[in-house]
């Protein structure tokens, strides 16, 4: 059935009178938002500033990097109601292990892709490195960013087996000296004590790192630092990181298992598997979930789940019914577009706007099938082009060859990312939300999802991911909650203009219309 809504709040919706013959519905959807019916809180949206941080805040002219700042941290409007940037509430900060320093002798390939370390060999500490890195955490703290989460990707390199930020043996054990667990995570300590003091708390500090990779590479084809963990090795490090916060009356808490796929998360036969039911099962031998510093949150990197709408929900409903069996939290804390199901079946490449719908499919998926209550992104700035297959980023560096300055463009995913980072704010609730077309979530999954956030206190936040090429009319039925009189749309759509693009403030009661192949924001005050 074709339905015209041609009304003051649609034409709002689209932003200029010339796009009033654009406003016929092929489609519409009836939502109803119970917000008696709540989900899990979520705590924290953010990005890693890895890798690229260091040139960029270290070397580039003022005005680029304070801008990428900008974009990536505020929660500031122009006078039209633009959003300035995504407004991140987490930003997760690479503690680095000394390949660096070592140069081209650390045997990875990229020297931007080598990160120095605050611990020098001798065992004195130089605050003054990863001065880029520093940059972007500062900046982060003076946005306003809620949480500051630091992470290891391998122990300093006087710390590891072979020398190396990375293994050379294809073994899947930690690179980390057997002798040596106390000092990675004195040095860890000493890392968040030093920031403490300089107001710079990290909420939470994450030791291991993608533990069931085997990080082997010959020197000299190494891509990064990092390292396997078992499940036996991860316990030893978080039971011994634990003690040394504790002795140093510290308030960070530990992040963990960081499982490099949500999948090793409840299955798998490895020794870095089953990560739920051998870590914080009652019954476990290696249980620390009665460890001080370790909260009731097991941590999932996205990756390589995503190929089909039948894996990526088939994952996250094992993850959440696995983390509910054990009293858990599940947190996303990376993802990017590694694997092709960013490419759905279609061949060639895929547009701007074809990825930050699926980033934004993603997204939506990891909150309302997975649970998830933070959801962190994979990375926010790497070198690539900004029209076609922005798979990797939010936004697209061309830097020079020294990497001391170069140009930058902002990518679609940023905007599709801020529909959720911008809105949803820490300790908001998400709320259930039941369509009338009773459609299930895989075939939702090629049509509308639709998701529902409160603050408890009159600010309700709806966002909509239109993946068809219908104009659908929204209509949203409020129950439980404060009405709100007016609200506001953000629109993120493949337009050139569109992103986060407001409306004026509308009535609330008619229909909101959803442009095609677009992400909405809802704003009801």
């Amino acid at each position: 059935m074709k339905i015209n809504y041609i009304t003051l709040a649609t034409l709002f919706a689209f932003g200029t009178a010339s796009n009033v013959r654009a406003q016929t519905a092929t489609k519409q959807l009836t939502v109803t938002i119970d917000g008696s019916k709540t989900a899990q809180t979520v705590h924290n949206i953010g990005a890693s500033g890895c890798w690229f941080s260091e040139g960029i805040g270290k070397y580039w002219p003022s005005a680029k990097r304070e801008k990428i700042a900008e974009l990536l941290f505020s929660k500031q409007s122009d006078a039209q109601g633009n959003p300035k940037g995504i407004g991140l509430s987490a930003w997760r900060f690479n503690i680095g292990g000394g390949t660096a320093e070592q140069g081209d002798s650390s045997g990875i390939v990229d020297f931007r892709r080598r990160a120095e370390s605050f611990l020098a060999p001798d065992g004195t500490y130089d605050w003054n490195k990863q001065a880029g890195y520093q940059w972007f955490v500062r900046k982060a703290k003076s946005y306003g960013v809620e949480n500051l989460i630091a992470f290891s990707n391998t122990p300093p390199v006087q710390f590891t087996k072979n020398g190396r930020g990375f293994k050379t043996e294809k073994d899947y054990i930690s690179n980390l000296k057997e002798d040596k667990y106390d000092a990675y995570t004195a040095f860890l300590t000493e890392v968040i004590k030093h920031f403490d003091k300089e107001g710079l708390h990290f909420s939470y500090i994450s030791p291991v790192n993608e533990p069931q990779w085997d990080w082997s590479n010959p020197p000299g084809k190494a891509s990064q630092e990092g390292s396997p963990w078992t499940n036996a090795e991860i316990h030893r490090v978080i039971k011994s990181l634990n003690a040394e916060l504790e002795k140093n009356k510290l308030s960070t808490r530990i992040l963990t298992t960081e499982a490099a796929m949500l999948t090793y998360l409840y299955s798998g036969k490895t020794a870095s598997s089953k990560q739920i039911q051998q870590l914080y099962a009652d019954t476990a031998k290696l249980n620390f979930s009665k460890l001080k510093f370790v909260p009731p949150v097991v941590a999932g990197h996205s990756y390589f789940t995503d190929k089909g709408d039948s894996t990526i929900i088939n994952v996250r409903k094992n993850v959440a019914d696995t983390a509910k069996k054990y009293g858990l939290e599940y947190w996303q804390s990376e993802y990017s577009m590694l694997d092709d199901g960013f490419r759905e079946g279609e061949k060639g490449r895929r547009s701007a706007i074809d990825c930050a719908l699926f980033l934004a499919k993603m997204i939506h998926h990891d909150l309302t099938v997975g649970n998830a209550s933070a959801w962190h992104l994979w990375n926010s700035y790497e070198p690539g082009g900004a029209e076609f297959d922005t798979r990797y980023y939010l936004i697209a560096l061309n830097p020079n060859k020294e990497y001391t300055d170069g140009e930058f463009t902002v990518t679609k995913n940023l905007w599709a990312m801020g529909n959720y980072s911008l809105f949803v704010r820490p300790e908001m609730k998400r709320i259930a939300v039941k369509r009338n077309d009773n459609l299930n979530l895989y075939k939702q999954a090629q049509d509308v999802m639709v998701s529902a956030y409160t603050n408890g206190k009159g600010k309700l936040v709806v966002v909509a991911i239109n993946y068809t090429r219908d104009i659908t009319a929204l209509k949203l039925n409020l129950s439980n909650l404060k009405k709100g009189s007016t609200y506001r749309t953000y629109v993120t759509s493949a337009a050139a203009d569109d992103n986060l693009k407001a409306s004026l403030v509308q009535k609330a009661g008619g229909p909101v219309m959803l442009k095609p192949r677009s992400v909405t924001t809802i704003v009801f005050n």
